[in-house]
């Protein structure tokens, strides 16, 4: 088991436009070193109509992505 000692730096903005593309622009400018999202817990179906922030991120973000699912039974 590995422990850190490192206190982590964390900040919260606001902003608007497109969640998907906002987020992933203003995880750039801040030139964030990870960036921590959350899962809805869609099914496929509603997924690919609907489509994922969490995934957009995953695939266009300028950085490492953590996508944070719902507790099971959440749904």
């Amino acid at each position: 088991m590995v422990f850190c000692t490192q206190q982590v730096e964390a900040e919260a903005v606001i902003v608007t436009g497109d969640p998907k593309e906002t987020i992933c622009q203003a995880a750039e400018q801040m030139q964030t070193d990870l960036l921590v999202v959350g899962s809805r817990g869609l099914s496929k179906i509603r997924r690919a109509i609907l489509g994922s922030v969490s995934d957009y991120c995953a695939h266009h973000a300028n950085c490492p992505v953590l996508i944070v699912k719902p507790p099971k039974g959440s749904h």
